[in-house]
C-alpha cells in the first residue's frame, strides 16, 4: 500500500486564465481579443476556413452580474434581438454565453447589447487579465438596503412623535428603493423585456406612492431588494464552485524529455507525451499508466473512497490523486479535454437541457400588469369619450381600478412564504438555494442517491478481524498501527483507528520501507513484516481456509488487508464502508411520503448490492458521470426526479436533475451544483425538506388565491361606483397583510410536520 497520500501538490494554485482555456474550445492564432471589459469573451472559433460559406461563427463570453436564472433569459432576449445574431444561449452557473453570429456581424454589438441590458463589466480596466476582484466592504455592499432600512425606521418613528413628517420620510425611502430598480426595468424595457419583474415593482411601488401608500410602496421595495441580494450571494458562491472544480487539475506538469524532466504549462501537453507525477500530486491530463503499479485516490471522478491500485497499460483519469510512488503516464488527452473538462461541459449541458422555472410573479407580470394599466386607463377615458359621461367621476374610477390592480399583494404572497420556507428550512439543517427549488422540492416523486459519502459514511472502518494462531488480537493491532502509523491512506488510517479505539498503542518499528504499489515492511523480532493486500501475497502462502475467508469477505464487498509474519499469515482484516445512522431511517420517511428511492454509484456491484439490499432499495452501478446523467435523463422523461450526491462526479447529475441537492460535508463543487444542501448531513432532513415544501405550495397557493380574490370583488364595485378610493386602499392593504401573515405561519415549521 506504500506512502499512499501525501498531500503536497505540486502546483496548489491555479490561475483563472486556466478556466478560459478549459470553458471554450482554444482559440486560433490571431483571433479577436476581447475589445472590453467585464464582458469578457472567452474565445471566437470560425467554424470554417471559408468565411462566404459560413453559416456562422461561435462566440464566447463570460458575463457579470447575473444574480439569478432569470437574467440569463433577459440577456439572451436582448442579445437575439440584435440583426447577424443567428443564436444566443446563456449558461447561468459557468457565466458562459455563446452566440453564434453571421460573418461580418461585430462582437462590438453583441456587448453594447449586454451593458444596455444592465449586466456590467467585471472589471472596466483589464480585459482578459487573471484579475481578483477585492470584495467592497459589507457597509458598502448592503448600503442601499440599509439606507432604505434607516429611512423607514425613521418614518416609523415619525409617525409616533412628528405625524407631519411620517409621509414625506416614507416618501423619500420609496423613491430611494425605486431608483435602481426603475432604472434596470427601462435598460429592460429598451432591451427587449418590457414587462419583467422589475417592470412589476416599478409600477406597484409608484401606484401606491401616487395614492398616498407610502408605507406600503417601501415595504414592498425592501422585500425586492432583499431577495435580489440573496440570489445575488447565491450566484457568486455557485462561481467559486467552478473554479474548485477546475483547482482539481494543475496547470503545471513534469514532462519528461530527452534532458530529464522539465516543467511546463499543462496546455502545452499533447497525447503521447509522457509525464511524471509524483505522491500527493493530482493528474493534470488522462492517460495510461507507464510504471509497474501504483494506486491512486479517485474519489474525485468516481466517487469511491478507498484508493485503486492501477497496473501498467490501465487508463487514468485527469483530477486522480496518487498516494504512493512516483509514477510514469503517457498523456491521451487533448487540452481541454480530459475529464475534468468532460464534467464540466456535463454540468453546463445538463444547464441547458433542463427548463428553467421561472418565477411566478415574473410569469404573472408579462400580462397582469399591461392588462391592469390598460383597463384602469379605459374606465377612465372610455365612457366621457364614448357616452359622453362624467369626467370627474371615471377619472376616479380609474384610479381606484390602478389601485385594485396594484399587485402589491401578489407581489408580497409568494416572495414572503419562500422566505418564511427557507429561514425554516435553515433552522432544521436544510440549505435551500431559492425559492425556485423549494417549489420543484414538493413535486418531487423519486430520489436517487450516490452511494459513497450519502449513504455510507465515505469513510472505509474495520468491520471484521479474523486472526491465526498463535498470534491474539492486541499482538495483530499493535503491529498494524505500527505499520501504518502516520500514513495517510483512508485504509491505513482504518487500521490505526481501530486499534486507538481499543487503547492499543502502534508497536515501535526499527524500520519501515514502502514496496512500490504492494504494501509495507520492516522487522519484528527478527522475522520480516508485511502488511499488504491478498493480490500482493507470494503463490502458497495462503492456506485452503484462508483462501475461504478471503472469498467470503470478497462477496460482502469487503476490501482486505492481510498481515504476514515471517512467512505465516497472522491476520486478515476486512474493511467497508458502513451506511449512516439514520440511512434506514431517511430512506423510510421518503417512502412514507410516496417517493421512490434508487442508488446510481460508480462502485462495482458487489459493493453496491449488500447497501442496496440492506436499504430496501433498487440501484445501478458502475456509472460514469456520463451513464449516471444518461439514466437521470432517461428517468426524467417519467418522473420529477431529484438527485442526492456528495462528490465532484455527481455535479453534472446534480444539475441535471429537477432538485439537486448536496450533503453538507460534500466537496464544494457539489455543494454549488445543487439546488439544496443538508448542512448537518441528517438524510431524514430529505423528507422534511420535502414536506416544507409542500407546506410551502399550500401557502403560496392560498394567498394567489385570496389576493386574486380581494381584488376580483373590488374591480367589480369600483367600476359599478359602490366602492371609493378609501375602501380599495384598505382593501390592497388588507390583503398585503393578510397574505403575509399567512406566510410566516411556515416559520412554526419544525421538521416533523409530514
Amino acid at each position: 500500500m506504500g506512502q499512499r497520500c501525501h498531500h503536497n501538490r505540486s502546483t496548489s494554485e491555479h490561475k483563472a486564465h486556466q478556466h478560459d482555456h478549459r470553458c471554450a474550445p482554444r482559440a486560433e492564432p490571431g483571433a479577436e481579443q476581447p475589445a472590453t471589459a467585464g464582458v469578457t469573451r472567452l474565445t471566437t472559433n470560425d467554424n470554417s476556413p471559408d468565411g462566404d460559406d459560413d453559416p456562422g461563427q461561435t462566440h464566447y463570453w463570460r458575463i457579470g452580474g447575473m444574480d439569478c436564472p432569470g437574467c440569463a433569459g433577459k440577456i439572451e432576449t436582448a442579445v437575439r434581438r440584435l440583426p447577424g445574431v443567428l443564436s444566443a444561449e446563456v449558461r447561468f452557473a459557468t457565466e458562459r454565453l455563446q452566440v453564434i453570429l453571421t460573418p461580418k456581424t461585430t462582437t462590438h454589438t453583441v456587448e453594447q447589447s449586454i451593458r444596455a441590458a444592465g449586466f456590467t463589466p467585471l472589471d472596466e480596466h483589464s480585459a482578459g487579465q487573471d484579475t481578483e476582484q477585492t470584495p467592497a466592504p459589507w457597509w458598502q455592499q448592503y448600503a442601499s438596503i440599509l439606507t432604505l432600512l434607516a429611512l423607514m425606521l425613521a418614518a416609523a418613528a415619525a409617525s409616533l412623535f412628528v405625524p407631519g413628517a411620517a409621509q414625506p420620510l416614507f416618501t423619500l425611502a420609496t423613491l430611494w428603493g425605486l431608483w435602481p430598480i426603475g432604472r434596470k426595468a427601462l435598460q429592460l424595457a429598451r432591451s427587449g423585456s418590457p414587462f419583467s419583474i422589475e417592470t412589476l415593482m416599478t409600477v406597484a411601488a409608484l401606484g401606491a406612492l401616487l395614492l398616498g401608500e407610502t408605507a406600503e410602496a417601501a415595504m414592498v421595495l425592501l422585500l425586492f431588494l432583499v431577495g435580489e441580494k440573496l440570489e445575488s450571494l447565491a450566484a457568486n458562491k455557485a462561481r467559486r464552485g467552478v473554479k474548485a472544480l477546475m483547482a482539481l487539475v494543475p496547470d503545471q506538469a513534469l514532462r519528461v524529455s530527452a534532458n530529464g524532466l522539465e516543467e511546463v504549462a499543462v496546455a502545452r501537453l499533447r497525447p503521447d507525451d509522457e509525464i511524471e507525477v509524483h505522491p500527493g500530486g493530482r493528474l493534470p491530463v488522462d492517460g495510461v499508466l507507464l510504471s509497474e503499479l501504483a494506486a491512486f485516490d479517485e474519489s474525485a471522478v468516481t466517487g469511491e473512497s478507498v484508493p485503486v491500485d492501477r497496473s501498467k497499460g490501465e487508463r487514468l483519469a485527469a483530477g486522480s490523486l496518487l498516494v504512493d510512488v512516483a509514477a510514469r503516464v503517457k498523456v491521451t488527452s487533448a487540452p481541454g479535454n480530459n475529464t475534468i473538462d468532460r464534467i464540466l461541459h456535463l454540468m453546463e449541458q445538463a444547464e441547458s437541457n433542463r427548463a428553467p422555472i421561472a418565477r411566478f410573479i415574473e410569469r404573472f407580470s408579462r400580462w397582469y400588469t399591461p392588462l391592469m394599466i390598460l383597463a384602469a386607463a379605459l374606465v377612465a377615458l372610455a365612457p366621457p369619450l364614448l357616452m359622453a359621461a362624467d369626467w370627474e367621476t371615471w377619472i376616479y374610477r380609474g384610479l381606484v381600478l390602478l389601485l385594485i390592480g396594484c399587485p402589491c399583494a401578489l407581489v408580497i404572497s409568494t416572495p414572503a412564504a419562500v422566505t418564511s420556507a427557507l429561514a425554516s428550512a435553515s433552522r432544521i439543517g436544510i440549505l435551500i438555494k431559492g425559492g425556485a427549488a423549494l417549489e420543484q422540492l414538493g413535486k418531487i416523486d423519486t430520489m436517487a442517491f450516490d452511494k459513497t459519502g450519502t449513504l455510507t459514511k465515505g469513510e472505509p472502518q474495520l468491520q471484521q478481524l479474523i486472526i491465526y494462531s498463535p498470534f491474539e488480537r492486541k499482538q495483530i493491532l499493535t503491529l498494524a498501527a505500527g505499520l501504518e502509523a502516520g500514513s495517510h491512506h483512508p485504509l491505513a488510517k482504518a487500521l490505526v483507528a481501530a486499534a486507538e479505539a481499543e487503547g492499543i498503542a502502534p508497536e515501535t518499528l526499527p524500520y519501515r520501507r514502502t514496496l512500490p504499489g504492494a504494501g509495507i515492511e520492516s522487522e519484528w523480532q527478527g522475522q520480516p513484516l508485511l502488511i499488504c493486500t491478498p493480490a500482493h501475497l507470494s503463490t502458497g502462502i495462503l492456506t485452503a481456509d484462508q483462501q475461504t475467508h478471503i472469498d467470503r469477505l470478497r462477496t460482502e464487498a469487503h476490501t482486505l488487508v492481510v498481515l504476514v509474519v515471517g512467512k505465516q499469515i497472522a491476520a486478515l482484516f476486512a474493511l467497508s464502508d458502513p451506511l449512516r445512522e439514520d440511512a434506514k431511517t431517511g430512506i423510510a420517511a421518503l417512502r412514507a411520503l410516496n417517493i421512490r428511492c434508487l442508488m446510481l454509484t460508480g462502485d462495482h456491484r458487489a459493493a453496491a448490492a449488500p447497501i442496496a439490499a440492506e436499504l430496501g432499495i433498487d440501484y445501478l452501478a458502475e456509472l460514469t458521470p456520463q451513464h449516471k446523467l444518461e439514466q437521470l435523463v432517461n428517468l426524467g422523461r417519467s418522473r420529477q426526479l431529484a438527485m442526492v450526491g456528495d462528490g465532484i462526479n455527481d455535479a453534472p447529475a446534480l444539475k441535471q436533475a429537477s432538485v439537486g441537492i448536496a450533503m453538507g460535508q460534500g466537496t464544494d463543487v457539489a455543494l454549488d451544483s445543487a439546488d439544496a444542501a443538508l448542512t448537518h448531513s441528517r438524510l431524514t432532513g430529505l423528507a422534511e425538506a420535502v414536506s416544507l415544501s409542500r407546506a410551502t405550495h399550500r401557502i403560496i397557493r392560498q394567498n394567489i388565491a385570496l389576493a386574486l380574490g380581494l381584488k376580483a370583488v373590488f374591480l367589480v364595485t369600483s367600476i359599478l361606483g359602490i366602492t371609493g378610493l378609501w375602501l380599495a386602499v384598505l382593501a390592497d392593504t388588507g390583503a398585503t397583510a393578510l397574505v403575509t401573515l399567512n406566510a410566516l405561519r411556515l416559520l412554526r415549521f419544525t421538521g416533523s410536520e409530514r
